[in-house]
């Protein structure tokens, strides 16, 4: 019964760190994209400038 505890913590662990390292990186995804889309735009402006 011990083990089965043990185990069943280990997994809720291991869901919530995956959860928040899937989260992490979705969130660094878009970021990146939303600056490179300003980047994109500053860049266009000035070119048609």
């Amino acid at each position: 019964m011990r083990k089965k505890s043990f185990m069943l913590i280990l997994g809720v662990v291991t869901l919530v760190a995956a959860i928040c390292a899937a989260a992490t990186a979705f969130f660094v995804v878009k970021e990146k994209q939303k600056k490179d889309d300003e980047e994109l735009m500053e860049y266009l402006d000035n070119s048609i400038e």
